[in-house]
């Protein structure tokens, strides 16, 4: 979700966006400050108050694929998080109370796992079997409200029906016969969900009913588990994972992300009555951010900005300088890449008789001269950055552990994407990807337009400020204490 929606749609948004914009303590200068902004590491921030770095959680790829915690009744790969280092306001709140819980859900396993860290609360997402399950990480069985959930089975009683707008067609300055959108096919309203209900349920996620779903399984597992009872403070993650979804698909520039927002709206508006009904609305505090932003198709912004579309081929050049160290008698592992960042096996460069540094140094000259590629920076020069101007800098040096192989990342010139990225897409360190709301809202807080710098960094050390619990390790993120009263 990229912070701009929230003024782009706001007129139409009369549910629980709408409550939370107008409503709350919105920092509208606030960023993911690190440079791979993915699903994974955004959510790894979200909750512990520290940048990917200290997370450990760098990219999708590395983030909570497990194969040794496979999913309860199977419908996908297994998932932990293995690999989150640290804690969250989870585990700050237990340290003050073990009688707090969590309860953490969403359509993707990174966006309910990577919330709650290492704490073995109660983590649920989506599988395309249409149910929702966890891993045996955190249980060996689904509790029976899990289970009675599941057995509604209600993606696939949207079998043969149809997405429309939500609002007349008026309401939608955005042209709906762009061919860019939804991989070339079915771009133009109205979308029909699969005649079959296994497919119905297996693409659900794509749809906007998703997020009610999603809202749905939260409000019956806090029912459950009675969270939000008691003196002691519980915390409820909701990862309303379907704008990305949309956003992939169709752009966000599109009808349908438009139609997705208001449909949002709609749906966490909803979600707040419910919880309002059953819960004392002077003791909750609602915050809301993004895991990342999101930039445009490169060929639709080339004809509205009246510029030339970028986008950067890398890998015949990555091809290159792997053929060259494979001839000199290295392997194909030699040489890495992965989501901008460039590794190399010193050792075996020196057994081939090359020099590393010289491989480097030709690789980044050559990478520097492609179309589309902003730069290409040496990891150990990263430092040497004035990192208060220098936000893509910054935002790798927020990046990468220390105990991560990493000598070159490769940035995206603004608005380029990767040659034959065929959908909408997100990841770089440009301020697009990285631009996301940052909502506080309750008793809590003071309402208004807040314009200071923060950061998604900042949200953990506020709600446990709030809480009045303290972090039990140094974070990055600060206390926003001028959005902060005495309720």
């Amino acid at each position: 979700m990229r912070e701009d929606y929230f003024d782009r749609f706001s007129s139409q948004l009369t549910g629980g966006l709408g409550r939370l914009y107008r409503g709350g303590a919105f920092f509208t200068n606030a960023f993911q400050d690190h440079a791979i902004t993915e699903t994974a590491p955004g959510h790894s921030v979200t909750m512990s108050g520290r940048f990917p770095g200290h997370t450990g959680i760098v990219m999708n790829a590395a983030g909570v694929p497990d194969a040794k915690a496979p999913l309860i009744n199977g419908g996908g790969p297994g998932a932990s998080p293995l690999r989150f280092r640290g804690t969250v306001l989870m585990d700050w709140l237990r340290a003050k109370d073990p009688k707090s819980r969590g309860l953490s859900v969403s359509r993707k396993d990174r966006g309910a796992i990577l919330p709650m860290g290492r704490a073995k609360q109660s983590v649920f997402w989506y599988t395309p079997l249409g149910w929702f399950t966890t891993s045996k990480y955190y249980a060996d069985t689904l509790p029976s409200w899990v289970n009675a959930f599941n057995a509604k089975e209600i993606p696939r009683t949207y079998a043969g029906k149809v997405w429309n707008p939500l609002l007349p067609l008026n309401s939608y300055p955005e042209p709906d016969s762009v061919p860019n959108e939804n991989f070339g096919k079915n771009f133009v309203f109205p979308h029909p969900f699969p005649q079959d209900s296994d497919q119905t349920a297996q693409l659900f996620t794509e749809y906007p009913p998703m997020d009610s779903l999603t809202a749905q399984f939260a409000l019956a597992g806090l029912q459950a588990m009675e969270l939000g009872h008691g003196e002691h403070t519980d915390l409820l993650a909701v990862s309303f994972s379907t704008t990305d979804a949309v956003g992939h698909r169709y752009g966000p520039d599109s009808r349908e992300l438009h139609d997705q927002i208001l449909r949002l709206d709609k749906y966490l508006g909803i979600f707040i009555d419910s919880l309002y009904k059953v819960r004392d609305s002077s003791k909750i505090v609602f915050a809301l951010t993004a895991d990342h932003g999101t930039g445009p198709y490169p060929e639709l912004r080339a004809l509205k900005e009246h510029t030339k579309a970028q986008r950067a081929d890398v890998w015949p050049t990555l091809y290159t300088a792997m053929a060259k160290l494979m001839g000199a008698g290295a392997d194909s592992t030699t040489l890495q890449f992965e989501d901008g960042i460039i590794w190399i096996n010193r050792d075996k460069t020196t057994k081939a008789g090359l020099k590393p540094d010289s491989v480097l140094d030709a690789l980044a000259k050559s990478l520097r001269a492609l179309d589309g590629v902003g730069r290409v920076d040496f990891v150990k020069d990263l430092a040497k950055a004035d990192t208060t101007k220098d936000a893509v800098a910054r935002r790798w040096l927020h990046m990468l552990p220390s105990d991560l192989p990493a000598d070159l990342v490769v940035s995206l010139a603004p608005y380029a994407y990767y040659a034959g990225v065929t959908m909408s897409t997100h990841g770089t360190p440009n301020d697009y990807d990285a631009h996301v709301p940052v909502i506080f809202y309750g008793p809590w807080f003071k309402a208004g337009k807040y314009s200071e710098k923060a950061l998604v960094a900042d949200m953990a050390p506020t709600l446990a400020a709030v809480a009045g619990v303290t972090p039990s390790e140094k974070l990055d993120g600060s206390v926003r204490a001028e959005a902060i009263r005495k309720p």
